[in-house]
């Protein structure tokens, strides 16, 4: 069986958090999802838990960070072309989310943005061209 991840999230808009993360690819699994928790597919072994601050607090007695102020953590996912990171950016940022929080960058073989959602959680959404990975 190949391994999952569920990226917990706490979030302070749960349907503004729905919106953002739909519009990057993720579908919602009713089965987790309820009035403080969203369960948001992104494939068949990633999965991101929005839950509400109440939720979320549930499951730590620590402080839930406020992620536009500090980072704990730089989510990456990859995208299947130059073009699918950009258009995965503006996609977000139409729902939501600040465009480069950190700056692009462009190796040739490697292209990445990221985006902030509406919590301030960073993702970089990136490309590698395979034929030059196959060369290193």
């Amino acid at each position: 069986m190949s391994k999952m991840i569920f990226v917990n999230l706490p979030v302070t808009d749960l349907a503004s958090s729905i919106h953002f993360y739909t519009a990057i690819g993720g579908s919602k699994n009713p089965q987790f999802s309820d009035e403080t928790a969203a369960c948001m597919v992104l494939s068949d072994t990633i999965h991101v838990m929005l839950l509400t601050h109440t939720k979320y607090s549930s499951f730590t007695s620590r402080p839930i960070a406020d992620a536009r102020s500090t980072s704990a953590t730089l989510l990456a996912l990859t995208v299947d072309s130059r073009d699918d990171v950009n258009a995965t950016v503006n996609r977000a940022v139409t729902a939501g989310g600040l465009a480069d929080p950190n700056p692009p960058q462009d190796y040739g073989f490697m292209f990445s943005r990221s985006v902030q959602d509406p919590d301030g959680n960073v993702w970089e959404f990136f490309w590698m061209d395979p034929a030059a990975m196959a060369g290193s």
